[in-house]
């Protein structure tokens, strides 16, 4: 299972690397100057929270946060192979404190008009019939235009003249269609209606494959991602057995195509805990873990040491430890370090970060991260990256 791209050994650090370079070699266990300076995000919540505690009011967003923190710039090239057109949203019944909506992905739930975060009640999901897929369906064309924007030959200069990793995000073959047919419903059909889901699977797969095409033709690409969040803390929703069966073969077509282009890295986006799939990812050609979720019972050390240079990991910082203040956070750095020189790994914090990390935790987080792992502080002062926010 060995990748031969990922031969070199972790070796003394390299001076003098773009973006880019120092992203790709700590994923190929390849000498470093430092690993990137990566976090996941954060709760709508915990922004607000942290405006009042003193961060700039217009550190409103994720790409915000990552201007004003500092983060290392990372991004995918837009390329849609989701739902298109979305469901136009709309407000079905309200009272003084809840309204019951269709959202932009055909559900209809109910959620609360403080505009908390908790999670919204699902009442009805898009898909419950055949009759149902086959109209939504429609949405998932993979000759609709929109797929690619109308500016991409003119972006494709900058590209190749970039500093910093690029990738594509491939979509997705179960956590879809668990959004779209409610979780009950997603996982039973699995068992009672094989033939729906692996038409739904089907054409993911195919919608996919002819959509990245061409961006894999015109532009190299460091990575892909797909996002599948079909674990819970006690294992995934479907049998591994069910994966294995479903799951491995349309993954390794794409992953197929992406390496036939040149694209190695393929990591996918799940939490819980994912231990059982972790095998079946990586026989799919899915070779990079994300987020490492540890209170959910995903361990990147136990990962590393199960299948050693084979995986590529990303995240796996408690983000409950950052809860408890700075003993939290000095207790999480000094297990995540060892691992981190290992190389194959980019440590950040294991979700997005909640509302209960208080700014002043975070900041000291970051500082004692970039301490301890040699990443050197922004060169921009705040002042200046605030600016850049506004811009």
């Amino acid at each position: 299972m060995a990748d031969p791209v990922r031969s070199e050994a972790v070796g003394a650090g390299v001076a003098g690397l773009s973006g880019r370079e120092r992203w790709l070699r700590t994923l190929r266990y390849q000498g470093v100057d430092h690993v990137p300076d990566e976090e996941f995000g954060y709760w709508t919540d915990t922004l607000r929270v942290w405006r009042q505690e003193g961060l700039p009011p217009a550190v409103d967003s994720d790409p915000a946060a990552d201007r004003y923190f500092g983060f290392a710039r990372r991004e995918r090239v837009p390329v849609h192979v989701g739902l298109h057109p979305w469901f136009t949203p709309r407000v079905l019944e309200e009272d003084e404190r809840h309204r019951i909506i269709v959202d932009g992905v055909g559900v209809t739930l109910l959620e609360n008009k403080d505009g908390s975060s908790s999670i919204p009640q699902f009442l009805r999901f898009p898909i419950e019939t055949r009759q149902d897929w086959e109209e939504f369906k429609k949405r998932l064309d993979p000759d609709d235009p929109v797929r690619y924007p109308p500016d991409w030959d003119r972006r494709l200069e900058a590209w190749r003249h970039r500093d910093y990793p690029l990738g594509i995000a491939v979509g997705s073959l179960f956590g879809w269609i668990r959004d779209w047919m409610g979780f009950e419903r997603a996982t039973t059909a699995c068992i009672e209606e094989p033939d729906l889901i692996e038409d739904m699977m089907e054409h993911l797969t195919e919608l996919t494959l002819r959509v990245i095409g061409r961006a894999l033709g015109d532009v190299e690409l460091d990575f892909a991602d797909f996002w599948e969040d079909m674990c819970f803390n006690n294992g995934p929703m479907i049998s591994p057995r069910m994966f294995a069966r479903l799951l491995v073969p349309r993954y390794r077509r794409i992953t197929d195509l992406l390496r036939s282009r040149g694209v190695d890295i393929v990591y996918v986006d799940c939490d819980g805990d994912i231990g059982e799939l972790v095998p079946l990812w990586l026989e799919a050609g899915v070779n990079c873990m994300f987020p490492l979720e540890i209170r959910a019972g995903t361990s990147p050390e136990q990962l590393r040491a199960r299948y050693g240079r084979d995986v590529l990991l990303m995240g796996g910082v408690d983000k409950m430890a950052l809860i408890e203040g700075r003993r939290g956070v000095d207790r999480e750095l000094r297990r995540v370090v060892a691992l981190t020189e290992q190389g194959g790994y980019i440590p950040h914090v294991d979700h997005r970060c909640p509302p209960d990390v208080t700014l002043d935790t975070y900041l000291y987080y970051l500082r004692r991260k970039r301490e301890l792992l040699g990443i050197p502080e922004p060169e921009a002062p705040a002042s200046e990256r605030i600016r850049g926010v506004r811009a």
